[in-house]
């Protein structure tokens, strides 16, 4: 594409990459809209402009200075740093399928949605179905929060809601305390849901397939409740049942929702479901670099806490794995990553100072609701080809003490 100066949100003139150009027909004559990337910037920052906004690019002098970047995000390009350098989100995929993923989803086809009382920018394209396009990229998709139906315009999100009266998720509310409710929705019983579901969660992750086959997931949809009904702003979704024994397959709280300590609730929901099912669980791999962060966050506090609470017991990985639901991978990545596995005396031990143990578990500390398992009201899904599930901690157990 073309190289120009884009004028980006905050007034500020960026070299900026043009990707595509639309040419409108109007009363007063031609409107063009470029689609440009900026310079550094993440993808997600690309967007729509108009000629209001765009001039031919000479040289680096014309383009402003820096962006002035908040701590928080110096914090978490610091702690990327730290990152396994094999770590890859896109594993599994060879160049010509990354080009061609990047070639599909390059250009935003809707630029922000508004669902509830919030408006949200939206980061990546999303595959909606070409019909909501016939006249080009959306500016704004309407949503109705409670059934996840997408409409072009909000006088027809009106007329819906109108005679709409349902005012939650579909499926059953398996966990209520104070203003936070959870609903599991079957993908098999609930597909439209689920796959308007998977399509608006598209708007916001890059890494992750879209599935279009739901029927093989739960969906666990996170609600705030009030006097006007149930209002998502996160979930996850799981297997019924993998081979590989990840309790977690995708994972997102609405922007709108962030900081708020929602995703690290997501994170132990279903640990908590893990544990009532008496398996061990994982989330899917390959995990986004953010992803990484929250899970190695949520897995240092977890570890430490129970360290603390068995603090001059000896417990093995293994009893670990029983008490928490944690793969032994994870435990064992999480503890080497912080340095606190030392060998001594011919075995490897788990070595924590106590000053460490409590400042670790200060800067961990949840900020948020945290899960009550005595408010949950599930039962497991029992899938009925599944004879011998090698991911019951029953028999790990076993198959330790026959070791």
């Amino acid at each position: 594409g073309t190289t120009a100066l884009g004028r980006y949100r905050d007034g500020t003139w960026r070299k900026c990459n043009v990707i595509e150009l639309q040419k409108f027909e109007r009363p007063s004559g031609p409107v063009f809209k470029y689609y440009v990337h900026y310079d550094t910037f993440n993808r997600r920052m690309d967007e729509w402009i108009g000629d209001d906004r765009i001039r031919p690019y000479t040289s680096e002098l014309d383009a402003g200075p820096a962006i002035k970047r908040r701590r928080k995000d110096r914090e978490e390009e610091e702690v990327l740093a730290f990152i396994d350098p094999e770590h890859d989100e896109h594993e599994g995929m060879d160049e010509a399928s990354i080009r061609e993923h990047e070639e599909v989803t390059k250009v935003k086809n809707i630029a922000n949605i508004e669902m509830g009382q919030y408006r949200m920018e939206t980061w990546y394209f999303s595959p909606y179905p070409k019909e909501l396009f016939s006249e080009g990229p959306l500016d704004v998709m309407f949503v109705c929060e409670f059934t996840l139906k997408y409409f072009r315009t909000k006088e027809e999100l009106r007329r819906w809601q109108r005679k709409n009266k349902v005012r939650h998720p579909p499926g059953d509310e398996v966990y209520r305390k104070d203003n936070i409710s959870m609903f599991e929705v079957d993908g098999i019983k609930e597909r439209e849901y689920a796959q308007n579901l998977c399509y608006l969660a598209k708007l916001f992750l890059d890494h992750k397939t879209l599935y279009y086959d739901v029927d093989p997931f739960l969906f666990y949809v996170m609600c705030e409740r009030d006097e006007r009904g149930y209002h998502p702003v996160g979930y996850f979704s799981k297997e019924k049942y993998s081979e590989q024994g990840y309790n977690l397959a995708c994972i997102l709280t609405f922007p709108a929702h962030q900081r708020k300590g929602y995703g690290r609730f997501l994170i132990d929901f279903s640990y908590a479901l893990s544990q009532r099912e008496g398996k061990v669980g994982s989330p899917e791999k390959p995990l986004s670099d953010l992803g990484l962060l929250s899970y190695r966050s949520y897995w240092t506090y977890v570890l430490l806490n129970l360290l603390k609470s068995y603090k001059g017991q000896v417990l093995s990985i293994m009893d670990i794995t029983r008490l928490t639901s944690i793969k032994s991978e994870d435990i064992l990545m999480t503890l080497q990553y912080h340095g606190l596995i030392k060998y001594w005396n011919g075995q490897h031990i788990v070595s924590v100072p106590s000053e460490l143990l409590e400042e670790k578990l200060v800067k961990k500390a949840p900020k948020g609701p945290v899960v009550d398992p005595a408010c949950l009201r599930w039962a497991p899904y029992r899938d009925p080809s599944v004879k011998r599930d090698k991911w019951l901690i029953s028999a790990k157990v076993v198959g330790a003490e026959e070791a």
